[in-house]
């Protein structure tokens, strides 16, 4: 099974997952992390490039372009060998950002930014994605307080709002897939959340 999760910047995704991780071996499941961009030697690099505060005359196409060759790599090298071994695949991060980032928030043309994307990953969707959905000013107040600030923080709000109308978008095309979780809350209440409804998914195909 491949769960990916999504959220703006201060989502808290990040975070919850290894409690998460934790949660599930803890009842025998047998579960791989990865993030994007990164999740391979490769992929790592252009994580640095994509984050580096100095590559301020970075484009939106070059953006889009340097996450689809991380998530190449990513999907090629260990997600489907991952699958294929009938693990459970969780991903911070997939597909869905370059749609939220750098087609809503960017404001590409979408219907290409699709067919590089399924380039990218050779057709590969998420069985499940959770979408943390938190305030664009509250998301950002959290990252600013959490350290580690790099180059994609630090887009003006509107651009965040983007994004988050953009997931918004998303999940109201593609209901079956995603499921909404409230991150606004304390830490425990949404991991608890996320639990439920993977354990439900787990449950359901098996």
């Amino acid at each position: 099974m491949f769960i990916t999760f999504e959220g703006s910047e201060g989502s808290g995704k990040t975070s919850q997952i290894p409690a998460l991780v934790e949660y599930l071996r803890q009842r025998g499941l047998s579960v791989l992390t990865t993030r994007e961009p990164g999740g391979t030697a490769i992929g790592d690099q252009i994580r640095d490039i994509l984050n580096d505060l100095d590559n301020t005359e970075m484009q939106p196409r070059t953006e889009v372009l340097l996450f689809q060759a991380s998530r190449s790599q990513l999907v090629d090298q260990v997600i489907r060998p991952t699958l294929a071994r009938g693990e459970i695949v969780l991903s911070d991060r997939y597909a869905d950002s370059t749609l939220a980032y750098q087609g809503y928030g960017h404001q590409l043309d979408l219907d290409l930014v699709r067919s590089i994307v399924q380039f990218a990953t050779g057709g590969l969707k998420p069985d499940l994605t959770l979408f943390l959905d938190v305030d664009v000013e509250q998301g950002l107040r959290r990252r600013a307080a959490g350290g580690d600030w790099n180059r994609l923080d630090d887009y003006e709000l509107e651009f965040y709002q983007r994004v988050r109308q953009g997931y918004l978008e998303m999940v109201r095309a593609e209901p079956e897939r995603w499921i909404v979780i409230d991150a606004s809350g304390p830490f425990d209440e949404v991991q608890e959340s996320i639990r439920s409804v993977i354990l439900k998914k787990i449950s359901t195909d098996r």
